[in-house]
């Protein structure tokens, strides 16, 4: 049985644009596209996760807001459990530590980019319903 992994997503909206970031080289999934955010750590909720991932990973604060979808995929070694919460910017310029870059796009444009596959399920369901984004 493979070990499962609480991961949780952030989808920061701006101006009706959605944030992606690009893994880096070196990483598990280098040069797909994600929602940031990160593993929940043992005694964390994920809104609290996603706070600190956030801050590490893009040097900026959010503000979570509702559980917006959930995502479970299997990969050989493990599965992932995300959940993308809706998240906007309080505080912070945004810099890059984990990814090579980031973009802001459409909900509709983000079919036309390469997901890890765990995020895809998360992708379709803001392209069809983008008018609910959580936080925007």
């Amino acid at each position: 049985m493979p070990t499962r992994i609480l991961v949780a997503a952030a989808i920061i909206v701006q101006e009706g644009k959605i944030l992606i970031a690009r893994r880096s080289e070196g990483r598990h999934q280098a040069g797909k596209w994600e929602f940031p955010g990160g593993k929940v750590e043992e005694g964390e909720t994920p809104e609290a996760c996603l706070v600190r991932e956030i801050q590490e990973e893009l040097g900026i604060r959010i503000e979570t807001g509702a559980l917006f979808a959930e995502s479970l995929y299997r990969y050989d070694a493990h599965a992932v459990r995300l959940l993308a919460f809706g998240a906007k910017r309080t505080a912070g310029e945004y810099r890059l530590a984990v990814h090579s870059e980031i973009r802001w796009v459409l909900p509709e444009e983000l079919g036309s980019f390469d997901f890890a596959p765990a995020d895809i399920p998360i992708t379709e369901r803001l392209a069809a319903e983008a008018s609910s984004i959580p936080l925007s």
